[in-house]
């Protein structure tokens, strides 16, 4: 009964718990190690070219992987291709202290890995997300989860911050690899308690990418990850260098994450609790309108004080967005053409849609940045880009959903 008052009315199974546990392992693994992976590149380069290539390289090989995987997941059970992707997120790992990215191909190499890893993982996750939970709990599971990231983004950067601060050279980034690493097995771990999945019928994308034209909603749930992606791009690894040039500290990346993430924490909390189906449209323009509303406290000048305030921003916002955005998301695919039988096509469709998105942003930034310089080139992306979440509502405004 305690749990009731926390979580609510809600009906928690075996499997829908074990989901939560290992994508809370997963997120507090990359929540200590990725969160620093673009100063540790930055570093070694002192220059934004080779960040985005590794960048651009993880979302292109993350949509390819999502195609070619999407058809293996029809034939073998989608928890060994969650396994597949955690053992390439550690292998990612080791090859960054490895091979130290010295070379701009190697740079590719280590994101391609990294795409790799990102496929299997989201999309056996993803996929089972859709599976263990119901309209009547999807949207308790979408917002518990993002709770956990944000506990778990309290924790790791901090933690992270303080030991890379703490130790000569990049002995610290070694410690906290190595740790992500063992966190990556322990999710595997867990894996093994999760409920065999029955294997689906002829891997068919091209007929789910055409039910774009008979069913209006899907279309518009992808055009939304598409826009959402385009945010995405530029904004993963721009925000983190950003606060790494204004300090010259990991420490400061660290407290940067405690803070955003606490506050993260306490609205995923609040708005699972509160946003009710009828008001998600709602949310979602609230949350969408914050988002940019944000880019506007860094566009004209940059320091830590106003990135600690973009990130308060951020963090109340995209909980108020994603929450509901996500819930809706399941819930239209849920209801579309033989949902269940083209479980595994809906979720490689709109996957592919988001990293077009993210390649579109970055793959801009690679063209431009050779023409104009840094300095002037972010700000105007960032202005551009950073209404991507905004425009999501507009693409979902008029949906009619039964």
């Amino acid at each position: 009964m305690k749990w009731k008052h926390i979580i609510g009315e809600i009906d928690l199974n075996r499997d829908l718990l074990l989901l939560l546990s290992i994508g809370t392992l997963y997120s507090l693994a990359t929540a200590l190690a990725n969160t620093f992976v673009n100063v540790y590149l930055w570093k070694q380069s002192h220059d934004y070219f080779p960040i985005a290539l590794y960048q651009i390289s993880i979302s292109i090989l993350q949509a390819i992987t999502f195609i070619f995987v999407g058809k293996l997941a029809k034939r073998i059970d989608r928890v060994i291709i969650l396994r597949a992707g955690v053992t390439l997120l550690a292998l990612f790992y080791i090859s960054v202290l490895v091979f130290k990215s010295e070379t701009l191909l190697l740079t590719i190499l280590i994101g391609m890995i990294l795409g790799m890893g990102n496929g299997c993982y989201w999309l056996s996750f993803n996929l089972l997300n859709f599976e263990v939970t119901e309209p009547e709990t999807r949207q308790f599971f979408n917002g518990f989860m993002g709770l956990l990231n944000s506990f778990s983004g309290m924790v790791g950067p901090i933690i992270a911050g303080y030991i890379i601060s703490k130790m000569i050279d990049n002995k610290g980034y070694h410690v906290i690899f190595f740790v992500a690493m063992v966190l990556f097995i322990c999710s595997v771990v867990l894996s093994f308690f999760l409920s065999k999945r029955e294997l689906d019928s002829k891997y068919n994308l091209i007929r789910i990418f055409k039910e774009r034209q008979n069913n209006s909603n899907w279309k518009r749930i992808t055009y939304a990850n598409f826009f959402q992606g385009t945010r995405d791009g530029i904004f993963l690894f721009v925000i983190s260098i950003y606060i790494y040039l204004s300090t010259g500290s990991e420490l400061a990346l660290g407290k940067y994450g405690l803070i955003t993430s606490l506050i993260s924490f306490v609205t995923y909390y609040i708005v699972t609790r509160l946003i009710k189906p009828s008001f998600r449209k709602h949310a979602i323009f609230l949350g969408g309108l914050l988002l940019y509303l944000a880019v506007f406290f860094i566009v004209f000048k940059v320091n830590f004080y106003l990135l600690v305030l973009y990130g308060i921003t951020i963090s109340i916002a995209y909980p108020i967005i994603l929450v509901p955005y996500l819930s809706l998301t399941f819930d239209i695919i849920g209801k579309s053409y033989k949902a269940r039988e083209y479980r595994v096509e809906y979720i490689v469709v709109r996957e592919v849609f988001l990293n077009s998105g993210r390649i579109f942003s970055v793959l801009t930034f690679l063209i431009c940045i050779q023409f104009i310089p840094p300095k002037i080139l972010i700000p105007i992306l960032m202005s551009i880009f950073g209404a991507g979440h905004f425009l999501v509502f507009f693409m979902l405004k008029n949906m009619k959903i039964e």
